[in-house]
């Protein structure tokens, strides 16, 4: 048993080297030493616990190894405990036969030092693991940005980045995916997803996490085609069974990374992927986007209208056009949409140019409120110069859907100049998903309450219009362009049946018609053919500054 001190000391100075390998730790020698000691001393199981602090080791939270358990281990002869610098704490366990003797004092004394030095080794390599772990994977336990940059630089010490396809990734609509299968599924969802697109990956590629529903990845050029078919939707499993699944998808910004690419810092290769991810987001849901030099430039133009925006409200440089909405029967102007127009250092910024931008964040919103706000200073001078004035609609965009008082800062607007509130109609966009439904129709329920008309603007073009107009008691139904016939078609052609139902079903439920983009007379008839009174487009008139609307207003007809 233990009585051969030379034995110990041999176990001792093996444990020593063992621990102190420069070479690297040998688990297969170590393992066959600890066997070694314990068959010497008689031990039939050894356990040690790792807990990463004190909290956790009261809670039990910690892992447990076990490198010896063999037949007979009934009894706990031996317990060490160790407490580190860093506070985590590593447990020593060692078991024997029922019927062994307890260890004598020498043997005590020997396997406290062995055992203690098995321990200190044991928590040093785990503690390596868990800054390991700690520094590169997020809380969730998927690799972060640290090891997706530490990725790409050892590829590039390998000089394999070239032709690799940098991946910046967007899960589409994931809230969405939560709230109908849950928030535990959801993290289910995430995770085989991850995984599908990690096997994708393979040995040469990496996937990370970035954050919430943001990933990244460096994928070899073999993997194109199937993780662009991924990308664009597929089905993830979330149920232990394997029998229930949802179809997810993202928007994504790819690098395909060049020969003779010069890397100097991650920022390289992050930048590209970034750009070309913010455009596919800016574009329809589940758009892939190949980064190119004509990215950054739009990337430059993203960045130079954010930073002028604030300035150029202070400066009033946003002015109001007004297009006409015309009654095709009189002639008479009847209504008028306020529309935005920049200009800046004597140039008009056309608004496809700067309105997709401020709808990137919250700034858009200032901008609709600005225009609301102009909006009543000309319908509040034109009745106090004692002239006709007509409702004007002003459009929001869905960004304020979120803003639980968006009723009291319209209002506010409306009431400090006065206006009656049937001079003002607020357009709202048709929306895709259910929680803006529920969001749209409680805006348009309050404002309603509030006298002011409430239009749903571009109808027709979302995936959700008829439920919009049975859910939604709405004032006017804009009807888009692409459901107006061209001169062209023919009577009974599928645009000119779709358009006079469309045109009969809003009357039918009491709802005023407007169709936008009437450009021809042979147009204007089909209107008044299908008793559509109110048209809006080039035929009348292009959206126009404020002064010259109102000479148009003061006329107040087209004939």
């Amino acid at each position: 048993m233990g009585d051969d001190h030379a034995k110990f000391h041999e176990f001792l100075q093996r444990m020593v080297k063992e621990t102190h390998n420069r070479s690297g730790f040998n688990r297969e020698e170590y393992v066959a030493l600890v066997n070694e000691i314990s068959d010497y001393y008689g031990i039939t199981k050894g356990v040690t616990e790792f807990y990463i602090n004190v909290d956790r080791e009261r809670k039990g939270d910690g892992e447990t190894f076990c490198d010896v358990d063999r037949p007979g281990a009934d009894k706990l002869a031996m317990e060490i405990r160790i407490e580190t610098a860093t506070k985590a704490v590593v447990k020593g366990l060692l078991y024997v036969p029922e019927d062994r003797a307890d260890f004598t004092e020498q043997e005590k004394n020997e396997l406290d030092l062995l055992l203690g030095l098995i321990l200190s080794f044991l928590s040093r390599i785990r503690l390596v693991r868990t800054v390991e772990q700690f520094v590169f994977t997020d809380d969730d336990g998927y690799p972060n940005f640290r090891a997706f940059a530490r990725h790409i630089i050892m590829k590039n010490e390998t000089r394999s980045l070239p032709d690799m396809l940098a991946v910046h990734l967007d899960l589409h609509n994931f809230s969405m995916v939560n709230q109908e299968v849950g928030r535990e599924n959801g993290n289910m969802v995430m995770r085989n997803f991850y995984l599908t697109i990690k096997k994708i990956a393979g040995e040469e590629g990496f996937v990370g996490r970035l954050g919430g529903d943001k990933f990244l990845g460096l994928f070899p050029p073999q993997a194109e085609k199937e993780l662009l078919e991924v990308l664009s939707g597929t089905p993830i499993f979330y149920s232990d069974g394997g029998d229930r699944k949802i179809i997810v998808s993202a928007s994504a910004g790819i690098f395909r990374i060049p020969e003779g690419f010069v890397f100097r810092h991650r920022g390289d290769i992050m930048e590209k992927t970034m750009v070309a991810s913010a455009v596919a987001k800016r574009s329809e849901e589940g758009a892939i986007v190949f980064y190119d030099d004509k990215l950054l430039s739009m990337n430059e133009r993203v960045k130079w209208v954010q930073s002028q925006f604030r300035m150029a409200l202070t400066a009033e440089e946003f002015k109001v056009f007004y297009q006409p909405k015309v009654n095709v029967e009189t002639c008479e102007i009847v209504g008028a949409e306020a529309l935005c127009r920049w200009f800046h250092e004597g140039r008009m910024i056309p608004p496809l140019e700067f309105i997709p931008i401020l709808e990137q964040n919250m700034d858009i919103c200032d901008l609709d409120f600005y225009m609301l706000e102009h909006v009543c200073r000309d319908i509040r001078r034109r009745r106090d110069e004692g002239r006709h004035v007509v409702r004007v609609s002003v459009n929001l965009s869905r960004k304020h859907l979120v803003d639980v008082d968006l009723q009291q800062h319209i209002m506010e607007i409306i009431d400090r100049y006065e206006i009656p509130h049937n001079l003002i109609e607020i357009e709202l966009t048709e929306t895709t998903t259910d929680v803006h439904f529920r969001d749209l129709k409680q805006v348009v329920n309050d404002l309603q309450a509030e006298g002011v008309s409430m239009a749903v603007d571009d109808f027709g073009i979302g995936y959700s219009s008829l439920n919009l107009i049975r859910e939604i008691p709405w004032d006017v139904l804009k009807i888009d362009r692409c459901f107006l016939p061209v001169d062209e078609e023919h009577s009974d052609s599928i645009t000119s049946v779709m358009f006079k139902h469309v045109v009969s079903l809003a009357q039918d439920l009491g709802i005023e018609c407007v169709v936008e983009g009437v450009e021809t007379k042979k147009q204007v008839e089909m209107l008044r053919s299908n008793l559509c009174n109110i048209a809006q487009g080039f035929y009348f008139d292009r959206p126009l500054p404020a002064e010259d609307f109102e000479r148009k207003l003061d006329l107040g007809n087209y004939d």
